[in-house]
């Protein structure tokens, strides 16, 4: 088991939790994630780490509560415990010898964007960032970054906060303003990292994307995280979750995220009726 010691609200649909795992925070490096499991009966589902701490052997991971499982996930407390957690897995993100490195991370993206970020700024990388979400209260991790920024942008759809439209918007304005940078590490929807890849590879601005397709086991057995990259098979839970966005075929990732949305609606219409279902025994 292991016992969850914090947990916060971020935004109304995102939340934060710290877990004790002494084993992952042994080994754990950015960019690796891990695979869990609410109770005996649940699926397993991939999260990033989003951060951690050896000293107190714990993980911090960052999750958007849009389905079954993170749902289940948001009415745990401090002092429950998941059945299981498997980690760290996947590759962990390649840190070339860059002095410079544009983030751009979209809705509950920006959680793993973090990690990645902060390594670069132990290590002395000039770090512009751009985050985006529909409206103000969205925004994930904005004070974390804004401490590891030389400077931090802040996009929203309304104009909530920041400037308004969207984190393309701006990558292009920085682009147009004459802004160099050696790489561009990219996180967020599909569609967010596909747009950014666009006009990155007009430039050949390197440019890293981290990839979250459909998961089950994380060893690479079951193939349900396949994705193709420069024309070949690829495995997200141990190829990545990291990829060249100028090689990631971003359209057969959108359509293969799609497949089992009408299950997914069924699952939280029952959670929903067991929840309530609860209540009103109590």
């Amino acid at each position: 088991m292991y016992k969850i010691l914090g947990k916060k609200k971020v935004n109304r649909v995102v939340e934060q939790m710290t877990i004790h795992a002494p084993l992952v925070t042994k080994r754990c490096q950015p960019g690796q994630f891990i695979i869990l499991r609410v109770n005996e009966l649940g699926e397993r589902i991939p999260l990033t780490i989003a951060d951690f701490d050896r000293k107190q052997e714990t993980i911090t991971i960052v999750y958007q509560i849009v389905g079954y499982t993170t749902a289940l996930l948001s009415n745990l407390k401090a002092g429950d415990s998941l059945v299981d957690l498997v980690g760290p897995l996947g590759q962990p993100k390649p840190f070339n010898n860059f002095k410079r490195v544009l983030g751009i991370g979209g809705g509950v993206g920006t959680a793993p964007l973090y990690p990645q970020l902060k390594q670069l700024f132990k290590h002395g990388v000039e770090i512009d960032t751009v985050i985006g979400a529909r409206s103000y209260e969205l925004l994930v991790l904005e004070d974390e970054l804004k401490n590891i920024s030389n400077r931090l942008f802040v996009v929203t759809d309304d104009g909530s906060k920041g400037s308004k439209g969207y984190v393309t918007d701006k990558l292009k304005e920085l682009l147009e303003c004459g802004e160099e940078y050696d790489e561009v590490i990219a996180i967020g929807p599909l569609a967010m990292m596909e747009a950014v890849v666009a006009i990155t590879k007009s430039l050949d601005i390197p440019t890293s994307v981290s990839l979250n397709p459909l998961m089950i086991d994380g060893t690479g057995m079951c193939g349900g995280c396949r994705v193709t990259i420069a024309g070949e098979v690829k495995f997200a839970c141990i190829d990545g979750p990291d990829f060249d966005g100028f090689l990631v075929d971003f359209r057969e990732c959108i359509a293969r995220q799609n497949y089992y949305r009408a299950e997914e609606h069924e699952c939280k219409l029952a959670l929903k009726g067991s929840i309530e279902h609860e209540k009103n025994k109590n």
